[in-house]
């Protein structure tokens, strides 16, 4: 029922974002922030008996034939991530590939067809399902194989939990246990992690940070830009109902709207629900009035402008579990400026 909810919105959105595309002209400059890319994110190759998680072979062959003829420049996720924490410029239309919880289907379907494509690839692991060998995980060997073929190796702990749910003990056990395990298998250990179900809090960030992961990211759409959030970085979900062609060019040329004074600062929510959330835009500079912003689960959303200042209220409690927010800014020629954050409140947090 969730997954439903969440297609239906999304379906809003790129309805809406479709109907204004054509009359407008691009605001994108010269100056704007250098380091900027769109990060990809796979679960899935075609096991269609998994919709919500999965692409069809045929949405993948496209999204690839559109990052080699479409003018991407496609990077690895460790070279995005290094031009980001130097302040460095990344060719526009910078793009990175991302697939969570190495399924079988990584190594038997997406893998060889992103090598011959001459693409790379970027497989967050947790590390318990392949320790046990569960049906449609890859093994260790495949992953030791990929990864000796170039594909960079991430973290997504060890046993997949709700981290935001867990204790300061259980985060550390997750993260410390899964990077022995990389490291007694494949003889390093990640520098990048993601978050599983893209649930975080400020403490579980902090203790990524200090476990020595570099960078940490989400589940929640919007490109990456200079200033961002290191430990809760975005990447653009793609499944079989939000698989299409076009959904995907929508994406993958996405641009950042850059943001400060971010409340609420924390992703899971506490007693205060609805939360009061705002930010501050400090890029773009122009087009703020056309500044519009979706939420799943919520009905109504008011938004407020002070000058570069916005304020989003909704009208009743998240419910437990996700919840998405979206602003987008039109820039012109198809593109749009995004700004995602996903929202999770605990089940203990919620009162009658």
């Amino acid at each position: 029922m969730l997954h439903r909810i969440i297609l239906a919105f999304a379906a809003i959105i790129l309805s809406t974002i479709s109907i204004s595309l054509s009359p407008l002209t691009s605001d994108v400059r010269a100056d704007a922030p250098p380091t900027q890319a769109v990060v990809i994110m796979y679960h899935r190759f075609g096991e269609q008996d998994f919709p919500s998680t999965n692409v069809t072979m045929d949405q993948f062959r496209e999204h690839v034939a559109e990052l080699k003829n479409g003018g991407y420049n496609v990077v690895s996720l460790p070279k995005i991530i290094a031009a980001l924490r130097n302040g460095e410029a990344l060719p526009p239309k910078t793009v990175g590939l991302t697939v969570d919880d190495a399924y079988s289907s990584v190594y038997s379907r997406a893998w060889p067809i992103l090598k011959e494509a001459g693409l790379p690839l970027t497989v967050f692991v947790a590390t318990d399902p392949v320790d046990k060998q569960l049906p449609r995980y890859m093994s260790w060997e495949q992953l030791r194989e990929i990864s000796e073929e170039g594909v960079t190796i991430g973290s997504q702990t060890k046993f997949h939990p709700h981290m935001a749910d867990l204790s300061r003990a259980k985060i550390i056990d997750e993260l410390s246990q899964s990077n022995e395990q990389f490291e007694a298998k494949l003889g390093n250990t990640p520098d990048l992690f993601a978050y599983p179900y893209g649930e975080a809090n400020l403490e579980t960030m902090a203790l990524v940070k200090k476990a020595g992961f570099v960078a940490a990211f989400g589940q929640h759409s919007g490109a990456i830009g200079t200033g961002g959030e290191m430990y809760y970085l975005p990447r653009f979900a793609m499944n079989e109902a939000f698989g299409s062609i076009d959904r995907f060019k929508l994406a993958a040329n996405a641009l950042p709207v850059r943001v400060a004074d971010i409340t609420p600062d924390d992703p899971t929510i506490g007693k205060t629900n609805p939360p009061l959330i705002g930010f501050t835009v400090t890029w773009p500079d122009k087009g703020l009035d056309r500044l519009n912003c979706y939420g799943s689960h919520v009905e109504k959303l008011m938004v407020q402008r002070l000058g570069s200042r916005f304020e989003v209220r909704a009208d009743k409690a998240m419910p437990p579990g996700r919840t998405r927010l979206n602003c987008t800014i039109p820039a012109g020629n198809g593109i749009w400026y995004w700004l995602g954050r996903q929202y999770y409140v605990p089940k203990k947090n919620q009162t009658d």
